[in-house]
């Protein structure tokens, strides 16, 4: 089964953040993802002391919001794709707080 955007945020995110709860309390932020292309759509991630939440769906006033497209999203998420790369080239665009965007990296490891 190949590797999409549903299976990352429904599956492999929820997967890491209930192995390692402490990931979500060090980066205490909300997350939104538009996600393009064919089997993209739209997630929400909250991560705080108190809630580690991944939903289907939009969410009010993130601090972040990262649209990439599908396919890029499965090469960030697999290593193929460098994600300094992705932003410099307008394939990874990032509104809000930057320094919250590196942060995702720990949650986002295939």
């Amino acid at each position: 089964m190949s590797l999409t955007p549903k299976l990352i945020f429904e599956d492999k995110i929820v997967s890491h953040l209930k192995e390692d709860p402490s990931l979500g309390k060090d980066i205490n932020a909300t997350y939104l993802f538009n996600i393009t292309g064919d089997t993209g759509g739209t997630w929400s991630i909250a991560l705080n002391s108190h809630t580690q939440e991944v939903k289907v769906g939009s969410t009010e006033n993130p601090n972040c919001t990262i649209t990439i497209s599908d396919n890029d999203l499965v090469n960030l998420v697999q290593g193929t794709l460098n994600p300094q790369m992705a932003f410099m080239t307008g394939r990874l665009k990032v509104k809000g707080d930057l320094g919250l965007a590196l942060k995702l990296g720990k949650i986002l490891k295939a």
